[in-house]
């Protein structure tokens, strides 16, 4: 069992990490990615000639095609403790939808858009890949990253996850493999 120190609400503020036996701070409420996987393996000559990346759009430019992506919040439940637990991802959207997100962007109502399809393009620790798989993205009102649900029937972890929910102990295992 890991030890962990709760806040007034419940929150993880500090828990001993079975990795580094140290104690990590809290709260411990989301993990994020600030680039879509991809960014990692470009050369710093490839993002100038091919990125234009702000901190929640992306467009990638090759001669072959051009990829299209959002920044997004997938929530998990977390059943024994403040929910959810929230991953800040990345997802490819058709250039229609991303052209009707950018549209709509600042347009106050634009929660009652109908979802867009996307594919996942960001890998999630504590998970087997999570590239590619098929996603929701549901703009929010603005200021707020749309949320991003896995939709399609499938063992993966992740979309069973999103669906039933976690405990503190795999919210904990996460957490430790993305600090190591």
């Amino acid at each position: 069992m890991t030890s962990i120190r709760r806040g007034t609400q419940g929150e993880i503020v500090a828990f001993k990490c079975r990795t580094c036996d140290e104690w990590h701070k809290g709260p411990i409420q989301s993990l994020g990615a600030d680039t879509p996987d991809f960014v990692a393996h470009m050369s710093d000559e490839e993002r100038e000639k091919y990125l234009t990346l702000t901190s929640d759009q992306c467009i990638l430019t090759r001669e072959h095609r051009t990829d299209y992506l959002v920044r997004g919040c997938l929530e998990i439940p977390v059943i024994d403790g403040p929910s959810p637990f929230t991953f800040g991802v990345w997802v490819s959207l058709s250039e229609e939808n991303f052209n009707r997100t950018t549209e709509l962007w600042e347009a106050p109502g634009r929660e009652s858009e109908p979802a867009y399809f996307g594919w996942l393009c960001t890998r999630l620790p504590g998970y087997a890949d999570t590239m590619n798989l098929k996603t929701w993205v549901q703009t929010q009102p603005v200021g707020q990253r749309p949320l991003v649900t896995v939709f399609e029937p499938t063992d993966h972890a992740l979309f069973i996850e999103q669906r039933d929910g976690i405990n503190v102990e795999r919210l904990i295992l996460i957490i430790e493999q993305a600090f190591h």
